[in-house]
């Protein structure tokens, strides 16, 4: 697929009034930087194993871990620090939080997700069996279930953002996704590594993307499906 368009800027892609943590977007020149800061901004600014919300006593923190008030953790979440979560969010059972994550007020982060070294800005959704990794989802970003943020090269090397048929690399061995402001991921699709999503998009179920999308794009496969009688036997 080939989109005249351009990478888009932090503030094209997200409303940084919909994050407290928006000093990690002042002075970059590309978005994808932010991912190389958490870290130290992490450790500069966390609240050390400052706990506010309900978390069951079957759930594992394990290191530096922030929970903001109205937060629950239920029974089976692992968060391995340093973590930094929100006001009035919910961290499902078997969920792992990791290396390096923030997580915006009133997020949901369901049964099986696991998320590290990203950064989600307030009511995101990601509720089912979902993979985020180094990655970076706008205000009120939706995930269906299954859907998966590729972050590795299967070809190890640097990771690449695809613009136009063109190559433009970002230096990083590890970067999944920015999705903007208000896109829906569809269950079962996968962002590749290097993807880049703008505001307002919607995919479908079952899509595989790679690349940069424009803002307020819809895409959909035309995969065609065959139906034929059943024979006796099965054959």
């Amino acid at each position: 697929m080939k989109l005249d368009f351009r990478i888009p800027n932090a503030d094209e892609l997200f409303n940084l009034n919909q994050t407290e943590h928006n000093a990690l977007f002042y002075e970059i020149r590309e978005t994808w930087s932010v991912l190389l800061r958490l870290g130290d901004y992490i450790s500069s600014n966390l609240k050390k194993t400052e706990c506010n919300g309900e978390i069951h006593d079957q759930a594992v923190l394990q290191g530096d871990v922030s929970i903001g008030e109205g937060s629950i953790i239920e029974p089976g979440a692992l968060i391995i620090g340093p973590v930094q979560i929100g006001r009035n969010c919910r961290i499902g059972h078997g969920a792992i939080l990791r290396n390096n994550v923030i997580i915006g007020d009133y997020c949901e982060i369901g049964h099986a997700v696991e998320i590290k070294n990203s950064l989600l800005f307030n009511r995101c959704k990601v509720p089912h069996f979902n993979y985020v990794g180094d990655s970076i989802l706008g205000y009120q970003v939706h995930l269906g279930a299954g859907a998966i943020l590729s972050n590795y090269r299967l070809i190890r090397g640097k990771v690449n953002v695809l613009l136009d048929g063109k190559k433009i690399k970002t230096a990083m061995e590890k970067f999944g996704a920015l999705v903007g402001d208000r896109t829906e991921i569809g269950c079962n699709s996968v962002l590749q590594p290097g993807t880049i999503i703008g505001k307002d998009c919607v995919l479908y179920s079952n899509i595989n993307f790679g690349g940069v999308l424009p803002a307020s794009r819809l895409v959909k496969s035309k995969n065609e499906l065959i139906v034929v009688p059943r024979e006796e036997n099965g054959d």
